[in-house]
């Protein structure tokens, strides 16, 4: 199985597991899947017009606001990560997007099974001296507009419930 093509104007992030993320069953510790996520979202970020420099001259930054992560199988020690984004919508103050990560193998032939984790976020632009939420710039909107692609099969699912029998 090919990794998946990244979306319309971004790479596919990529990060390798290090030691200290593993924890005592042997694998990267959930938090650190997250972690990974939040480095693709600030290539996102950089990829779209919110980067370091935009965040320093205008006081305004993306805040996650709501996450749902799928963790889908281990990860070990040394393992070559790619995540693949897609927007899947943005309005004035809004960004939802998403993150797929993939384990690479140790060739690097290119090829990927199914994900190991993924996440779907909902994003605000927020001006950190007001402490609100404020419309992104036409250009930045626009960016991300142009971004957009449809949603994967499996976002916009919520958790199950469990019920006592």
């Amino acid at each position: 199985m090919s990794l998946p093509a990244p979306g319309p104007g971004l790479p596919l992030f990529r990060e390798t597991v290090r030691p200290e993320w593993i924890d005592y069953n042997g694998h990267m510790s959930e938090a650190f899947y997250v972690l990974v996520f939040g480095y693709a979202t600030d290539a996102l970020m950089d990829a779209t017009g919110l980067d370091a420099a935009y965040r320093t001259a205008t006081g305004c930054s993306l805040y996650t606001v709501e996450a749902h992560v799928r963790y889908l199988n281990d990860v070990a020690e040394g393992t070559e990560l790619a995540v693949r984004t897609r927007v899947l919508g943005v309005d004035a103050k809004k960004a939802r997007f998403t993150h797929e990560m993939y384990a690479l193998p140790a060739a690097d032939s290119g090829a990927s099974g199914p994900p190991v984790a993924t996440t779907e976020l909902l994003a605000l632009h927020v001006d950190q001296g007001a402490g609100r939420s404020t419309p992104f710039p036409d250009a930045v909107r626009a960016r991300l507009a142009a971004l957009t692609e449809a949603a994967p099969r499996w976002a916009g699912r919520s958790i199950t419930e469990v019920r006592s029998t």
